[in-house]
């Protein structure tokens, strides 16, 4: 490919996703002027008083005996906040070499596609380290070259880390993410991640057709190691959250499908709208389904304090659906995911099992 056909391609893909739904200038200033500040104060506070706050962690981890679960946390801590402040730094260099060496629009999207998986392979390394987990990776032989919709189970914030670092950082795979707004309180998540071809959604925002026409506009054009990722549940499953999706599934009046998410005993049933959108508008396109198990039950302050994230296993396990096996019609296309959505839950339910199995006969 010529260099300017690789940057004409590269502008297509910076400008077209989320047309719609993109915040405006002032919007994003106004966020990033509370952000970038409130990074700066905490980094500076957090490292002068690094040594009192190990003190302090260490007296809360004495009295709760929670693993020294108080002292990792501040560990991890720590290493979040030079991550973000050295990413902020890396991406500010990378705009200027950018603006002054005239570099194409396919090299900027380089740049900040690594800047992004060595900020997120840092950030998952120190968190392995930091609270002791393991990992297995099964299926890597289903990710392959051929591009992808990426269907992931959300069960943990942390769970953003691992796409970018088993797809992206050991399978060169660039993604484009369909992520909640909610995430650009991140500023390096914010900098970076609005330079790639990503989709930020509002979600509850009632204005759903502009946001799957965003979503879907991520799907054009995927070419070989390249692929979309979306989250189907669109949140963390918890008993309210799967309450309020059991009783809009009701309203539907679909006994059908309300049998199927009852079935469900971890995830919560996926919301059609993304993924629909996206298999509509890649149709030659195969999905790779993305489970894993481990963080689990890590969705507040309290949870990683109380000890609970240390010494953890993550399993993850890919399967590929070829495109040809994918029905044609919505109707058919809704049974087909929410079947494969059971097929996971039962999966995550028999490695909990045995995760619990073997807790118990220590």
């Amino acid at each position: 490919m010529s260099q300017a056909r690789a940057g004409s391609a590269a502008d297509a893909l910076a400008t077209s996703p989320g047309a719609e739904v993109r915040e405006t200038a002032a919007t994003r200033w106004s966020r990033r002027g509370l952000t970038f500040p409130f990074l700066f104060v905490a980094s500076g506070l957090a490292f002068a008083l690094a040594p009192g706050l190990l003190g302090a962690a260490l007296l809360h981890d004495g009295l709760r005996r929670s693993r020294l679960a108080a002292t990792r946390l501040l560990a991890f801590g720590l290493v979040y906040l030079l991550c973000e402040m050295l990413g902020l730094l890396a991406s500010g260099l990378l705009w200027l070499a950018g603006v002054l060496g005239g570099a194409s629009r396919e090299r900027v999207l380089g740049s900040n596609f690594r800047l992004q998986v060595r900020w997120a392979r840092a950030l998952f390394a120190a968190a392995r380290r930091c609270f002791g987990l393991g990992l297995t990776v099964g299926g890597d032989d289903a990710i392959g070259s051929r591009p992808a919709l990426v269907f992931i189970r959300h069960a943990s914030l942390a769970d953003t880390l691992l796409p970018a670092v088993l797809l992206s950082g050991r399978h060169g795979m660039r993604l484009r993410y369909v992520l909640k707004r909610e995430l650009l309180v991140d500023p390096c998540l914010d900098v970076v991640g609005q330079r790639l071809p990503n989709v930020f959604v509002h979600r509850g925002s009632g204005r759903s057709a502009p946001e799957i026409a965003a979503i879907q506009a991520l799907a054009k054009g995927l070419g070989p190691r390249e692929g979309v990722l979306i989250y189907p549940e669109g949140t963390r499953a918890t008993p309210a959250k799967r309450k309020r999706a059991l009783a809009r599934l009701e309203a539907i009046g679909d006994a059908e499908r309300l049998a199927r998410a009852r079935a469900l005993r971890h995830l919560l049933p996926p919301r059609s709208g993304g993924p629909l959108g996206l298999l509509e508008a890649a149709p030659g396109v195969d999905v790779l389904f993305f489970a894993h198990v481990g963080l689990d039950g890590m969705a507040t302050l309290g949870d990683v304090l109380s000890g609970g994230l240390v010494g953890r296993h993550i399993q993850v396990a890919f399967r590929r659906e070829p495109a040809a096996a994918i029905p044609g019609s919505r109707e058919a296309r809704i049974r087909w995911l929410e079947e494969r959505w059971g097929e996971m839950d039962d999966w995550v339910d028999a490695r909990r099992r045995a995760s619990d199995g073997a807790s118990g006969t220590r």
